[in-house]
């Protein structure tokens, strides 16, 4: 996924070869004025096409929480991963694992586009993965933490 900034960088940089191509051409011939009020129109283009752009992606990265459990325990999060991504487009897996002993405990969350979590939950739940019936249901809020 491309930057904003990036974006804006490569609309500029084909704007310049173009006024660049056109200024050296026998077809057009461009005054050092008609080049300077390009590159103005140019100056104010390449933002707003960045914008639109980043407008697009901030509509697409609705994401749920799902929670998933009785995963056997030998299951990792390539593989959690991969069993998801057939239903959308998933963002992260976080496997539970003990603090004392660094074993997975059968639990996790997967982050998926919202628009895609349902389908995944109707799907997955109560469904055999690694000779495991899974339990995917939508995630509850975390409680807040008081830290004293």
């Amino acid at each position: 996924m491309k930057s904003p900034q990036a974006l804006t960088l490569i609309v500029a940089l084909v704007f310049s070869v173009t006024i660049y191509f056109l200024a050296n051409s026998s077809v057009f011939e461009l005054t050092s004025m008609s080049i300077a009020v390009v590159a103005f129109v140019c100056a104010f283009i390449a933002p707003l096409i960045g914008k639109a752009e980043t407008n697009v992606q901030e509509a697409d990265t609705s994401i749920s929480t799902l929670y998933v459990g009785n995963l056997p325990y030998r299951a990792n999060e390539a593989a959690v991963r991969e069993l998801f991504s057939e239903y959308g487009q998933v963002q992260s897996v976080r496997l539970m694992k003990d603090k004392h002993t660094g074993k997975r405990r059968g639990f996790g969350f997967v982050e998926i586009s919202a628009a895609d979590a349902e389908q995944a939950v109707l799907s997955l739940n109560d469904s055999e993965f690694q000779q495991r019936t899974l339990k995917v249901r939508e995630a509850k809020e975390r409680p807040e933490q008081i830290v004293e």
